[in-house]
């Protein structure tokens, strides 16, 4: 995979019109980088929003999650372990 996507490339890879993931750029939801008069998207933010990684961020979240369910559902999973 390349370092960096354009929009059109990537727009492509999603599936979805140039335009809409311009708009998400602008908004702030897709992290993108201005090289000159174009928007490039890095193979980092690519693997994360296509799913194959996960930032610092999600996986607090994941292990506040499993805190809580254990937590909530601790005896009732030792049991399930046990059948």
């Amino acid at each position: 995979m390349k370092k960096h996507l354009t929009i059109p490339e990537f727009a492509d890879l999603l599936g979805i019109s140039r335009i809409a993931v311009y708009k998400k750029v602008k908004a702030g939801k897709i992290p993108a980088e201005k090289i000159g008069r174009n928007y490039c998207i890095t193979d980092k933010t690519v693997q994360q929003i296509l799913g194959n990684t996960l930032s610092e961020s999600k996986k607090k979240q994941i292990d506040l999650a499993v805190k809580k369910v254990v937590k909530q559902y601790g005896a009732l999973l030792k049991k399930l372990g046990s059948e």
